[in-house]
Parts: structure tokens; sequence; C-alpha cells
């Protein structure tokens, strides 16, 4: 399909979806942007006014519309809380996407879609090799949560990051393809960026408890980035082409579920890859839509499959006090929130105590964060402030991209309080 087919598609798809909103403004009382700044430009009812005249605004003012568009958490709050059922997020994406059919690219995300994310073993060599040169230009700010910070003046400013793995999960954990044991299934695991170049430590727990309940795993070779970082930048080509790169390695007969640890490859795979596929061929877009009926969340999959089942145990007398924030992809887009909770509770060491507001945003929102970090860190504040009110140890969750926006929170705060994975915490046990 052509590019100009293509966006006359999209078009036409956004204006079926427009006529649904009815201005009501519920969107307003959930919004984590419109919290802050109080601007009807920045809740989804703003933007989707906006976007009514598309076509207009197209040729009067296309720079701003995205930068209007652009200033989103992509967080679904308002699409989860929407009573007319408007998929907000659908519509952004695809506006995003129309906008950057119309305008292009610019130079540096062109550059880095293109040339690296979309090139997965120049994706991953590059990142092999960054570990290396890191002393040199970070230096470590917080041992329990392994932050560092730029020890010059940086792009990345002020902010406290997660340092690479020295060793990624593709080079821990090598490709397999594994028989179903005692629970009679197999899975193939899909590990993500995040995990893989951040949180291996993460994939293994994920393997380690998979292999423990007699679950077979086919783990793919050159597994490529989900593509959400591409889509939500509106860049469709670098979107197809990793979604491609995936399909050729994934094939749904094989196994009976898709199982991954990231709450926003879960949701990507779920809700966008069988959204967004229309310019790859009838078979791919099959095997996506297959693919994605089989993607869940990785407790999503113990507990519906009673792998994970019966009573928890009492905490025991020692244990730890543990909070848990809801990630926005894993609660509001796939309405997983029991079920992470479910696992972390078989645990006896720790004891869930919950946070005021446990799913509202964290405040990251992907490239949002590197954009807009102040606002982002605005947002975080709030979850800063009710896991510290919490009284917890450890703060866990289910997504690396908010392990990553707390982590940061934290350690600028100098809060000693660990940052997990609920997987983590379960995997303790076995």
């Amino acid at each position: 399909m052509g590019s100009v087919t293509q966006l006359a598609r999209l078009v036409a798809e956004l204006d079926e979806q427009l006529i649904t909103c009815m201005r009501c403004g519920f969107c307003q009382s959930v919004c984590p942007l419109y919290g802050e700044t109080g601007r009807e430009a920045d809740v989804a009812r703003g933007k989707l006014a906006l976007l009514d005249g598309l076509a207009h605004e197209l040729l009067s003012d296309p720079h701003g519309v995205r930068e209007r568009l652009e200033r989103c958490l992509l967080c679904g709050s308002c699409a989860a809380n929407c009573p007319s059922g408007v998929k907000v997020l659908d519509i952004f994406l695809k506006a995003r996407a129309i906008l950057s059919g119309y305008l292009g690219l610019p130079p540096a995300k062109k550059l880095l879609f293109r040339q690296v994310l979309a090139r997965p073993a120049l994706f991953n060599k590059l990142l092999s090799l960054a570990p290396r040169f890191e002393g040199l230009l970070t230096k470590p700010v917080d041992s329990l949560l392994d932050t560092s910070c730029a020890r010059f003046t940086s792009p990345l400013g002020q902010r406290h990051f997660k340092r690479l793995a020295r060793v990624p999960l593709h080079r821990l954990e090598p490709p397999r393809s594994t028989p179903a044991g005692a629970s009679g299934l197999r899975v193939a695991f899909f590990a993500g960026c995040l995990i893989d170049k951040l949180y291996p430590g993460v994939g293994r727990a994920a393997l380690k408890t998979l292999e423990h309940h007699g679950v077979g795993v086919e783990m793919p070779a050159q597994e490529a980035c989900c593509g959400i970082p591409a889509l939500s930048a509106g860049d469709t080509a670098t979107f197809s082409k990793l979604l491609g790169h995936n399909l050729a390695r994934l094939d749904p007969a094989k196994f009976d579920y898709m199982v991954t640890a990231c709450a926003t490859c879960a949701s990507t795979i779920h809700k966008l890859w069988p959204l967004m596929c229309g310019s790859l061929a009838p078979q791919a877009q099959k095997r996506a839509k297959a693919l994605a009926a089989k993607t869940r969340d990785v407790s999503q999959f113990l507990v519906e499959t009673g792998l994970v089942s019966g009573q928890a145990p009492a905490p025991g007398p020692e244990a730890k006090p543990l909070t848990y924030h809801d990630p926005c992809h894993l609660k509001k887009s796939l309405g997983v929130a029991a079920e992470p909770r479910r696992l972390m509770a078989a645990n006896p060491a720790w004891r869930l105590q919950e946070m005021v507001e446990s799913d509202w945003c964290c405040g990251l929102g992907g490239s949002f964060s590197l954009e807009h970090y102040d606002l982002s860190q605005q947002i975080g504040g709030h979850k800063l402030e009710h896991i510290a009110a919490s009284g917890a140890a450890a703060v866990a969750t289910g997504c690396p991209a908010c392990m990553l926006q707390i982590s940061d929170q934290l350690s600028q705060a100098g809060r000693q309080v660990a940052v997990k994975h609920y997987l983590e915490i379960y995997a303790e046990t076995l």
C-alpha cells in the first residue's frame, strides 16, 4: 500500500471514530497532564476537538497540531473512563501517523528509528558496546536503585537513570524451544527492549517462573522491539518493519500463549499490532491478529490458567512492607490489576501496603519524558509522595518503563526504597 493510500485510509478511520466523542469532559478529572496544567488543549476532549478539523488544520498549522498531540502521556486514563467508549489512544496514534506522513519525521527521530531501532542486530550491537564507555560519561548515585547521573552537561539533564545491564538478557539466556512440561502448555516469551537491556533479572525471573510451573518456552533469536516508540512518534514505516521482523520469528501455531513481563509490550502487541498492521500482506495481518489474541501479561497467564491459585500464605512476622504501582498499560489498557497482587501475596516475606492512587500515571509516557521532563517530574512527584506515605521498603510494578521513572524520582529525592518487578517478588519463593 502506498503512503498516500495509507494516509487516506487513516484519515477516513479517524473521521469515523471522532463522531463518538460527546465532549462531556469526563476525561478532565483523570488526565494527569490536565491535572498539572489545567489547559483544555492538554486534555483528550481538547485534542479531539482539534482533530475534528484535521484536514483544515494540516494546511493552516500542521506543526501546532503536532505539538499539541505530542503533549500526551498516552496513558489511556481518558479512554478507560470515557462513558462513550471513545478509543482515544487509537485516534491519537492514527493522527500522529497522519501528521508524520504529512510533515515527515524530525531528523533525529528518523535516524534513531529507521537506521537503528529498525535494525535489531545493529541496535543490540550498539547497546552492548555502550556499558564500556558509560563510566566516562556518567557517575553512580544510588547503589540500592543502581542509578547514575551525567558527569557533564547532558541532553538528559538532571535525571537519574538506570545503568545499562553489563550483559543483556539475550546473551544471558540463549534462544530456546522447550517442550511443555507438567502444565501441558507452551508459551512464546517476548522480553522487550527494556527487560533485555536494562532489567535482565526480570526476564530471568519470568523464565524461572515458567520453568517452575512446567511451561514450555519458545524464545526466538533476534527479537525486535515491539514498535511502540516508533508508533508513538507516528513512524508507521518503522513500526511495520519491526512488526514484520517479529512476525517472521513467531508462529502462533507453535504455542498456546505469548507472554511478556512488560506491560507496554503486552498492550502494544494485544491492541496495537492488529490495529496498525493494515499495510502488511494479508497473511502477515492474520498472523499479527492471531498473536495479539494469544498475548497475556505473565501474571494474567499464570492466574488465568490456574498455575497460580489457592489461598495465599499469611505474611510472616518479619514481613517487609511492599507497595504496588499499577502501570497504565496493564490496568487501564488490559484490565490486569488483581493478578500481580496475587503473585506478590504468594511471598510471605512481604506484606502488601497499598498506596493512595496506585493507578495514577507515574508520568513517564515514553518520549513524553524526554520532551517534557519538567511536566513528567511534576506528575511523578505525586507518585513519589504516595510511595513515601505508604511506608514501604520497596515498590513493585509490572512495567520496566515505570520502574525507570520511579527510580529517577526516588533517587533524586534520596529515598531508600527499592524498585522491583512483581515477578521478582514472586520468584523469590521458587
